[in-house]
C-alpha cells in the first residue's frame, strides 16, 4: 500500500512525501533519498520493492522547496531541469527536509536506515556523518552512486554505511571511490565492473546494468536486515 503525505521541516517548510508500506509489521523503516529527477516513477518502484520486502519506506521530495510535485524523466529536456533543480540545492536544506522524513519515521518505533541513489546517495552519508546536527542518529547508511562523495570523504560516519559504484561511472572518478577506502576502510564499498552511473536505473536502458543492479541489492537488502531488523 502507497500514499502521498506531508512533512513539515524545522524550518517550517512543508513538503510531500511518498510512503510504501509492506503487508504485516515492518522489519524497520527506511528513508529513501531522491536522484536528481524528483520522487518519480523510478523512486517510487524502488520504495515499493523494499516495501514488499518488510520495509515501511518513505521518500522526501526535496524539490518541493523550489516547485511541488518534480517529477522528471530520463529524456533530454527533463535531465536539463534535472540539472537546473541539483543547481538550487544545498546540504543544509535538504538535511532538513530529510529529518522532517526521519522524525516521520521514527514514529514507527522501529530501527531507521536511509538509502540514497546519486544526489540522494551523497546525501545518505552525509546523514552518517552529519545527522546527529539534524536530530537523526540512523542504524546504517546506504549510497549508491554518491556524486561528490570525495570532497567529504574524511568526515566521519556515526553508523555503519554500505556504497555502491560503478567501475565506469563518467560522473564520479576512482579517486573518489579511494578516498572514501583510505579514510575509512570500514566502509563496505563495492564496486561493479561493466558498470556505469545510475546502474540501478531500470527503467532507464542506458544506465541499466542488470547483474549489477541485482547483485548491489542483495547486499544491501542483506545489510538493512542485518542492522535493522
Amino acid at each position: 500500500m502507497s500514499e502521498w503525505i506531508k512533512l513539515k521541516a524545522n524550518d517550517g517548510h512543508e513538503l510531500s512525501a511518498y510512503v510504501a508500506r509492506p503487508h504485516g509489521e515492518a522489519i524497520g523503516v527506511l528513508v529513501l533519498v531522491q536522484e536528481i529527477f524528483g520522487v518519480n516513477a523510478h523512486i517510487r518502484s524502488v520504495a515499493d520493492g523494499y516495501a514488499k520486502d518488510g520495509f515501511l519506506v518513505v521518500a522526501p521530495a526535496i524539490f518541493d522547496r523550489f516547485e511541488p510535485g518534480v517529477q522528471l524523466a530520463y529524456q533530454p529536456d527533463d535531465m536539463k531541469r534535472a540539472y537546473t533543480f541539483y543547481g538550487m540545492l544545498k546540504p543544509e536544506t535538504t538535511l532538513l527536509d530529510v529529518a522532517a522524513a526521519y522524525e516521520w519515521a521514527s514514529k514507527a518505533g522501529k530501527k531507521i536506515g536511509v538509502i540514497g541513489y546519486c544526489y540522494g546517495g551523497l546525501t545518505s552519508w552525509l546523514v552518517a556523518t552529519r545527522g546527529e546536527k539534524y536530530k537523526m542518529h540512523p542504524s546504517c547508511c546506504i549510497g549508491y552512486y554518491a556524486g561528490g562523495i570525495g570532497s567529504v570523504a574524511k568526515e566521519n560516519p556515526s553508523c555503519p554505511v554500505m556504497l555502491h559504484f560503478g567501475a565506469n561511472d563518467s560522473h564520479i572518478g576512482q579517486d573518489q571511490v579511494e578516498a572514501v577506502r583510505s579514510a575509512h576502510p570500514e566502509v563496505e564499498i563495492f564496486v561493479y565492473e561493466g558498470a556505469g552511473h545510475a546502474f540501478n536505473r531500470d527503467i532507464d536502458p542506458n544506465s541499466f546494468h542488470t547483474a549489477s543492479a541485482k547483485l548491489a541489492r542483495e547486499r544491501s537488502l542483506g545489510f538493512l536486515k542485518k542492522h535493522l531488523a
